[in-house]
């Protein structure tokens, strides 16, 4: 597997993704602001994320490669665990149907002090909530693409859903925006629909002979079911922690719409990096333990953190310098006010420091799941979700909402260091003078660049592009001298 090229292919992908969910949610800022209509959106889009992250592309899809690879991607296993996958997301979606409105006031108590707000965000919840079914589903056949080095057109996938609403929201401007929230959420659980039959039938044209069978129960799908156990307490504590953090915040008007455009910001350099990284790595990482061949797997991982790094300290400063300017010409337009601009660049420069501990965090979690070690990300993951809810309880009465960046940031290196901790005990991850003095020359540098780049005034989205093409064009060839040539 040229782990490289594939990187770079996902992370494309999700570059394309992220550009259009970009433009997805300059209309979203233009049409509802940030404030009750992008609330109501955002708490109710959260649901179907969740379970997305769970059962689909967090621990589900972290157990199956590596049991699917270790078992010579047999047919039958595949097929039992989507069958059993299905069963489950149906069970799942009738419950939280029946049950929305008190889970609705348990993700966001304060929209109860504004009448109607969560009986239309129970609402639009319910509609939404069949999205689960067919996205996790569809993540399911990701990983399936994944294992079998197959990653292009998964990691293209979402850009259905930033288009159909591009799409959705374009249209309101024809035909009026009085149902445009509801338009919305049925548009995303067509997406769901769309992905999860054009992934079906390229597994079907591939001959990997997945489909839906009676689920039955045997050894291997209960090892499964109790590693994914297991995982699914690691994965959902980090999910637990963005709940917290969306409760929280529900008290304050707009802040859940301002916390949700910081994360976008801080989630586009690491999905093209960390999550590229992550989904080829654990594939590869994976075969090579199964081989036992312990080389390989280091020199992955010190490749990876080399090439992800380069790529992760500049837009960590490029994001702290120029948070206001984006945030500005991006999205103050209609009914998006200069306070939410001020509020969300807040948010953004505290919250991108955690990018260099994320984006280490995923090399060093797939290394352990591709051993089939799910009970070590679970421990570290209580430990940061402690660390934050202390952090979100003991601040929000003195910041405010900025209490959730900042909890963010120390939980995310107090997992990075726990995690790490772990790894290099047992051999797993050997990290070499290289990789080290590489990392340090990467962040003097964008430290450099970007002191430059604070001096720029940037008036308008000409100059804003102009000063992010001029900043990689001053550090990555610098970067890549230092660490390809210089530094041995």
């Amino acid at each position: 597997m040229k782990l490289g090229r594939n990187i770079f292919g996902v992370g494309a992908m999700t570059g394309i993704s992220r550009i259009f969910g970009f433009i997805r949610d300059m209309l979203i800022a233009r049409f509802l602001g940030a404030g009750r209509l992008s609330d109501i959106f955002f708490a109710a889009f959260k649901l179907p994320n969740l379970f997305r992250d769970l059962l689909g592309e967090g621990a589900l899809s972290s157990i199956f490669i590596p049991m699917y690879t270790d078992a010579n991607k047999e047919e039958g296993f595949a097929k039992n665990v989507f069958s059993w996958l299905m069963v489950i997301l149906l069970g799942i979606t009738i419950v939280f149907e029946i049950f929305m409105p008190l889970i609705v006031w348990a993700l966001a108590p304060g929209f109860s002090e504004d009448p109607g707000k969560m009986q239309l965000t129970v609402t639009i919840a319910r509609v939404m909530f069949f999205y689960v079914i067919f996205i996790c589903g569809a993540a399911f056949l990701s990983a399936v693409l994944n294992a079998h080095s197959r990653f292009l057109l998964a990691a293209f996938m979402p850009v259905m859903l930033n288009i159909m609403l591009i799409c959705a929201l374009s249209a309101s401007v024809l035909y009026g925006n009085q149902y445009i929230i509801y338009v919305m959420a049925a548009t995303v659980v067509l997406s769901g629909i769309l992905q999860f039959f054009i992934l079906w039938q390229r597994i079907r044209s591939k001959h990997f002979g997945l489909r839906l069978i009676i689920p039955h129960w045997n050894s291997k799908i209960k090892d499964m079911f109790k590693r994914f156990g297991v995982s699914l307490v690691g994965s959902g504590f980090y999910q637990i922690t963005i709940i917290v953090g969306t409760l929280v915040a529900s008290w304050q008007s707009g802040a859940v719409s301002w916390l949700y455009y910081s994360d976008r910001m801080i989630q586009l350099p690491f999905a093209m990096i960390g999550l590229a990284v992550g989904t080829v790595l654990i594939s590869s990482i994976s075969k090579a333990l199964t081989d036992g061949n312990m080389r390989s797997v280091h020199l992955q991982q010190n490749s990876s953190m080399r090439r992800s790094m380069m790529l992760i300290m500049p837009c960590m400063i490029g994001l702290f310098v120029l948070a206001e300017p984006i945030i500005r010409i991006l999205f103050q337009h209609g009914a998006w006010t200069q306070e939410s601009t001020d509020a969300v660049a807040l948010a953004i420069k505290i919250q991108c420091l955690v990018l260099p501990a994320m984006l280490i965090s995923q090399i060093y979690s797939k290394t352990l799941y591709a051993s089939q070690d799910v009970k070590t990300p679970v421990k570290t993951s209580m430990i940061s979700l402690g660390v934050a809810t202390v952090i979100y309880l003991a601040l929000y009465p003195f910041i405010g909402y900025l209490s959730i960046p900042v909890g963010v940031v120390i939980s995310g290196y107090v997992k990075n260091y726990l995690l790490g901790r772990v790894c290099r005990n047992r051999g797993l991850v050997k990290t070499d003078k290289k990789t080290i003095i590489s990392m340090m020359a990467f962040a003097v540098i964008s430290v450099i660049c970007g002191i430059g780049l604070a001096s720029v005034n940037i008036a308008n989205i000409w100059w804003l592009g102009a000063a992010i093409m001029i900043f990689g064009i001053v550090y990555l060839p610098v970067a890549f001298i230092i660490d390809r040539f210089i530094i041995k």
